[in-house]
């Protein structure tokens, strides 16, 4: 019998806990709804968990109230996607409601948590049954009941689990689309493994600590990434250039695919968005004067910026000889306002810099950046006000709780994807405020459809759609929309699904994994499909989707 659960314990608790999730991190990951190759619930959890640990693990103290404190900051700071940050919200509940103890009886681990639940219900906007909430809150009501008949933590704790563990078998029955792929909720197994590990602490069993040393030092700041791409002279446009130009209707009318086919004479990266009173460009050019006075015939000039990528880049390789790298520079540069922009490839991350993110972390897809890692960016950048944009609904979380714990203001623009990133960068102007340039981002949202190209890692099928393993499938936004063997034509079915009548502009963004070959089949395709659509290709580099869509 068990009947309180001291610091020393609860520390152990949560060490058996964390090295559970740990041993089996690579399953919950399997247990993506999606096929994709790219699931990383496990991963969130484990590295979200592990910082947790790792934070009770530097305090030796025996009052279970002082060391929940500390084992709740760490997780909240190393909260890692939507299951991290759920998983950091229960058991910053489960905690608060312990701090006053030195120790705990079962009623109070009961409380405790019951407490983990209601925090984590109250910190999200639409609670989705099916999901880790739904494990932690059968979890908590089984814990209450069994307080009225038992004063055994260990009991206690063993219903917990198998009640979680039922829960978890119900998630299908909750959510369809579990019943239809026919696997548990990956973030309620995450939930269950670390309860497991606290039964385990508290029989006094130990789990074989095989933890997965995941690098997550990759998610590195940068101010400049093309200098490990290529050479100074290889750059063929070397100013990135800016207008704005209001329009007159005493000047040339203006014709947006004549607009847009003219510009596209001056160099690439081009990015053109217009209303009915202006228009704004975004190019790289060898001659930024040549677009000024073209831009002039439609009206008057009223924002104007040029600058020298070439010097740039000679700036960060030298600064990369005095041992000083790019992350380095960018994380110790002070800037009044900080835009922040999650990136998951190099060519995506250079496009963001022209643009005007002043700071940019590499995760997206593949490795989601934790909260510490952007408020560690907020921070060293010394700014008055932040904002933020993820491009990733699974990093959303972690910035608005980084957004709610910095000291200086700071807004997330609720980006979903890196087209929705670019439309909203597009649209910041660094003389508003962060509450208007919020606005108008979100306003520019609305008009971009997102899509994107990967492969399946499974059989499967999902929402109508068969999917053998390693064929491509197309998601427009977050839905799966067809699968093929061949890619082209999944890209064909993809943008099909995704153009419509009035579409003006197509962006593709090739990643690692794309060749020159079927970009140009692409490009020939969608010349002789659509004539009247404007096409924009980037080189983003991104991997996992060897190509990115917006549609607009």
């Amino acid at each position: 019998m068990v009947s309180t659960i001291n610091g020393k314990l609860f520390a152990d608790m949560i060490i058996q806990g964390a090295q559970n999730l740990s041993k089996h991190a690579d399953l919950v990951d399997s247990l993506n709804v999606y096929p994709v190759p790219d699931g990383d619930t496990g991963t969130n959890m484990n590295l979200t968990m592990t910082s947790g640990r790792e934070a009770v693990e530097h305090n030796s103290s025996n009052h279970i109230g002082a060391l929940g404190k500390t084992f709740s900051k760490g997780l909240l700071m190393g909260a890692r996607g939507n299951s991290g940050v759920i998983l950091s919200q229960i058991f910053r509940g489960f905690c608060k409601a312990l701090e006053e103890n030195e120790e705990i009886n079962a009623q109070q681990l009961a409380e405790s948590i019951q407490a983990g639940v209601d925090t984590a219900y109250k910190a999200i906007m639409k609670p989705v049954e099916g999901t880790i909430l739904t494990v932690a809150k059968d979890a908590g009501s089984a814990a209450i009941d069994k307080a009225q008949s038992t004063e055994d933590c260990l009991e206690l704790m063993s219903f917990v689990v198998e009640s979680a563990k039922e829960s978890l078998d119900n998630t299908p029955n909750l959510l369809p689309v579990l019943k239809e792929v026919g696997v548990v909720d990956s973030g309620g197994k995450g939930l269950v493994l670390v309860y497991e590990g606290f039964l385990a602490a508290l029989k006094g069993e130990t789990i074989e600590d095989n933890s997965q040393k995941i690098d997550a030092e990759s998610l590195v700041t940068e101010a400049h990434d093309f200098h490990g791409v290529i050479n100074t002279e290889d750059i063929v446009y070397g100013y990135c250039t800016e207008m704005m130009v209001k329009f007159d209707e005493q000047a040339k009318t203006f014709d947006e695919n004549e607009f847009r086919e003219d510009m596209s004479q001056f160099g690439d990266s081009l990015l053109v968005i217009n209303d009915d009173e202006i228009v704004k460009v975004h190019v790289h050019t060898e001659k930024p004067g040549d677009v000024f006075n073209y831009g002039q015939q439609y009206g008057e000039l009223i924002k104007l910026k040029s600058e020298n990528m070439r010097e740039q880049h000679r700036e960060v390789i030298k600064k990369e000889q005095n041992n000083q790298t790019a992350q380095t520079e960018t994380t110790t540069s002070n800037v009044e306002t900080a835009v922040i922009t999650i990136s998951m490839g190099e060519g995506i991350s250079e496009l963001f810099k022209s643009m005007g993110a002043t700071h940019v972390i590499h995760g997206g897809q593949t490795m989601n950046p934790s909260t510490q890692d952007i408020i560690d960016v907020i921070k060293q950048s010394n700014c008055k006000r932040a904002l933020i944009l993820p491009n990733n609904k699974n990093i959303q979380m972690a910035s608005e709780q980084a957004a709610d714990i910095v000291d200086v203001e700071a807004l997330v623009v609720p980006t979903r994807s890196i087209p929705q990133g670019i439309a909203a960068l597009f649209n910041y102007d660094k003389e508003d405020t962060l509450t208007d340039n919020k606005k108008r981002m979100l306003e520019s949202l609305s008009v971009v459809k997102s899509g994107a190209i990967t492969y399946a890692v499974r059989d499967t099928t999902i929402d109508g759609v068969e999917i053998k393993k390693d064929a491509f499938m197309g998601l427009a936004e977050d839905k799966i929309v067809t699968s093929n063997v061949e890619q082209n034509i999944a890209v064909q079915q993809l943008l099909q699904n995704m153009i419509e009548e009035d579409s003006e502009i197509i962006t593709i963004i090739a990643g690692a994994e794309a060749d020159d070959d079927t970009t140009a089949a692409i490009e020939q395709w969608l010349e002789a499909e659509y004539p009247e659509i404007e096409m924009d290709l980037h080189h983003g580099q991104q991997p996992v989707y060897p190509y990115l869509f917006s549609v607009e």
